[in-house]
């Protein structure tokens, strides 16, 4: 592997040079050294070595704040343009797309098999432009707020913003901005109807 041709930060350099040692016992495999290669391969050995662990300690692996928690099979996508808060969670098979830029607040929940999108590719490849870097890719920044409860399979499309204390139900697919304290299905939007009272009502019968 041609390291000068990717200029990676100490913790990557040290992950690929692990991984040129054990090059030679894989002499069949197609790897490559090229420059995307490179650049795409310490998430790929962070992610094997990640599913030794467990899911607080998963989440220290990958940089996550205090309290964050990343369970197995989870997949952060260009990890350096993701802002997360303390105390998230992120369920099995989840995908955080942040290629386009990602903020998540505190105490946020991303369920299993959420996808939370900041890019699509649809216009390369309708224009059979469908490459590595194509300039056809459209990335918008995706936010979700603080104290968020987003039940998967549901999915986020590019460029939303939802607020604070909002639930998403199973099987919605959001594609436009939600308001704080919302809760959201397939039906729609029932607006601002989590309240201060409602929530504290919802905890005395909890724990009642």
């Amino acid at each position: 592997m041609r390291k000068e041709r990717f200029c990676a930060n100490e913790k990557d350099q040290i992950l690929l040079d692990w991984f040129e040692k054990i090059l030679p016992l894989f002499p069949n495999l197609p790897f490559k050294s090229e420059e995307r290669n490179q650049r795409l391969r310490p998430d790929i050995i962070r992610r094997i070595i990640g599913e030794f662990l467990t899911d607080d300690e998963r989440a220290e692996l990958l940089g996550l704040p205090r309290g964050c928690r990343i369970r197995e099979g989870a997949k952060i996508i260009s990890p350096e343009n993701l802002v997360i808060g303390t105390d998230c969670w992120i369920g099995e098979n989840a995908i955080l797309d942040a290629s386009g830029g990602l903020e998540i607040g505190s105490h946020t929940t991303i369920g299993c098999s959420v996808m939370v999108w900041s890019h699509s590719s649809h216009l390369a490849a309708l224009a059979q432009n469908n490459v590595p870097g194509s300039s056809l890719i459209k990335r918008e920044k995706t936010k979700i707020g603080n104290r968020c409860f987003i039940v998967g399979p549901s999915v986020i499309l590019p460029g939303v913003t939802i607020g604070n204390q909002v639930i998403v139900r199973p099987m919605t697919r959001v594609e436009q901005d939600i308001p704080d304290r919302s809760i959201v299905d397939a039906s729609g939007i029932k607006e601002g109807v989590l309240s201060e009272e409602r929530i504290q009502d919802m905890l005395e019968k909890h724990f009642a």
